[in-house]
């Protein structure tokens, strides 16, 4: 919603190692266009384990980039990259890190998360967050030539239509799904806030990081430990892509895990949510069970 909204006036630098990223990507050039329009779209990419050199982003440009990588467990470890005197936006895709890791908000213009993820929130709604330079961006820029869908429009008579942001619905989400939004909020404020909140996810890195340093067979796919995201934790196993099926499979057959087979896009891995909902007890009970998980896939036949 927002890069349909604010892309097209500036330059791009758009920072991806995963797949939701290299999808924000494929947006800019394939249907903003932007490429076409006469821009530069500059392209910052790594693989899966790795992150860009984010340092050569320019503060003239729009910087397009997700702040956790979930389907590869990197997450960016500080905003030092972003200027403090750019004249471009940073566009923030903050889905799995918001409430769990520190985040400079000075350094970000327009930061999207959703409440089903660190929150353990209902799905499919999300929030956005626009700073001050965001807000006078989209009251003094109006893409040319490019149609916006009701839902899509966050401005009117060219001014940010503030009602949005005041609870002014188009269609009416569930009241229900509100509630339990404002009940996690006050659960987060029981155990000590965003700071409880974030100790909380590296509590439960902190015990797979034990786990991993005691078994040679399992490594955390993200190269670099201050890159290793603490909410969306990939592993790679010591077996190949069907005895990790088998591992994934028989854990959950053990009704001991569920999901944790790496995203479709990434290589072959386990994706564990270590968030802050998360027990760091229940991942305590869950490291003896992949042990034998392993053993099990890793005598099952290979291919």
């Amino acid at each position: 919603m927002a890069m349909w909204n604010v892309l097209g006036q500036r330059n791009v630098d758009v920072c991806y190692w995963e797949s939701f990223g290299k999808g924000w990507f494929q947006d800019a050039i394939s249907h903003l266009k932007l490429r076409e329009s006469g821009l530069t779209v500059n392209e910052h990419k790594a693989d899966y384990g790795d992150l860009p050199d984010m340092t050569k982003t320019s503060g003239d440009n729009d910087v397009l980039f997700t702040f956790n990588g979930t389907t590869s467990g990197v997450r960016v470890p500080n905003l030092d990259f972003v200027k403090d005197d750019r004249k471009g936006l940073t566009i923030c895709d903050a889905t799995s890190s918001a409430f769990a890791m520190d985040m400079d908000w000075k350094k970000l213009d327009i930061t999207t998360f959703s409440w089903q993820k660190v929150l353990g929130g209902e799905g499919g709604h999300g929030m956005l967050i626009l700073s001050p330079a965001a807000v006078a961006r989209l009251e003094s820029y109006t893409p040319e030539n490019r149609p916006l869908p009701k839902i899509f429009r966050m401005t009117k008579k060219g001014k940010v239509d503030r009602s949005i942001f005041d609870g002014a619905t188009i269609n009416t989400p569930s009241m229900l799904a509100v509630e339990d939004y404002a009940d996690a909020l006050n659960w987060c404020e029981s155990i000590g806030g965003l700071s409880g909140m974030i100790e909380r996810s590296t509590a439960n890195l902190a015990v797979l990081e034990g786990f991993v340093e005691k078994n040679n067979w399992m490594q955390f796919l993200a190269k670099e430990k201050d890159q290793r995201s603490s909410t969306s934790v990939c592993l790679t196993l010591d077996l190949t892509s069907t005895q990790i099926k088998k591992f994934v499979k028989v854990l959950g057959d053990e009704n001991v895990a569920y999901d944790i087979g790496g995203y479709r896009d990434a290589p072959p891995s386990i994706r564990i949510w270590c968030g802050s909902t998360v027990e760091k007890e229940d991942l305590a009970k869950l490291l003896p069970w992949m042990e034998w998980a392993y053993e099990v896939a890793k005598a099952s036949p290979a291919e």
